[in-house]
């Protein structure tokens, strides 16, 4: 089975100014992993909304599936789901169902600026948001959720068992303390040219004063995982270090 392939777009001048660290790219992996979808990219465009819609463009065209978060609020600088409306060529318009499910429960705190979180492209269809009122909304192979953590992971969740599966992707980890990247970058290497289907990853770390490196190895073909893992073990256990199975705490 081939798997399904993922990228994900973070729109949004407060990550690149710095001053919000975006946490949701480790939340989403996570979850694309387990329902064996591969996550290839992971973008940042301010917003601009040539950038956003010149993004969404390319990364729609390249992957199974395209995750964007952030800019679906009420204000003014929250251009995202008239951006994606422009990216497919469709109006942009109020979402009479979710407008509704607003006035509901909001009353008259319903003003013009929370409905811009209730219009979305034509034809999108609602992710339902169990955080907050506002959905996120999927169009196409384009799933558009909100920036704020707990929002969109409320949203990914909602959407998760309308997404393409593919065979899990695990991920299998060694470690050796004192171990340096250098010494053991060619027999990596080889390591990688031997299992080019796993990808083979190295992560150096410092624990008390002294370096150590973490071998990982990544894939859906879990037989030639285990098997790269045990190269990795024995890599490090030739450098006179005690190899250690996971991930260092």
């Amino acid at each position: 089975m081939k798997n399904p392939t993922a990228a994900i777009l973070i729109i949004g001048n407060e990550i690149l100014s710095g001053r919000t660290q975006d946490v949701n790219v480790q939340f989403i992996a996570k979850r694309l992993a387990d329902l064996g979808i591969k996550l290839e990219e992971a973008r940042v465009v301010p917003d601009i909304p040539a950038r956003i819609i010149g993004a969404v463009n390319e990364l729609r065209a390249a992957y199974t599936c395209v995750f964007t978060t952030g800019g679906i609020g009420p204000t003014h600088d929250d251009i995202t789901s008239e951006c994606i409306a422009a990216a497919f060529g469709v109006p942009w318009v109020l979402h009479e169902e979710t407008a509704a499910i607003m006035r509901e429960r909001w009353g008259e705190d319903v003003n013009d600026a929370r409905l811009r979180m209730a219009t979305m492209p034509q034809g999108a269809v609602p992710i339902k948001n169990e955080a907050s009122i506002a959905p996120g909304f999927t169009i196409g192979n384009v799933h558009v959720m909100a920036g704020v953590p707990r929002i969109m992971q409320s949203m990914f969740l909602a959407l998760e068992q309308e997404l393409p599966r593919g065979e899990r992707i695990e991920m299998r980890a060694v470690y050796g303390i004192g171990v340096l990247e250098g010494s053991i970058a060619a027999g990596l290497g080889e390591i990688q040219d031997r299992f080019p289907q796993v990808d083979v990853g190295s992560y150096p770390f410092k624990r008390e004063d002294k370096w150590g490196v973490t071998l990982v190895a990544k894939g859906s073909d879990i037989p030639a995982i285990e098997a790269a893992t045990a190269e990795a073990t024995d890599l490090i256990a030739a450098q006179g270090v005690a190899p250690v199975q996971g991930e260092p705490d």
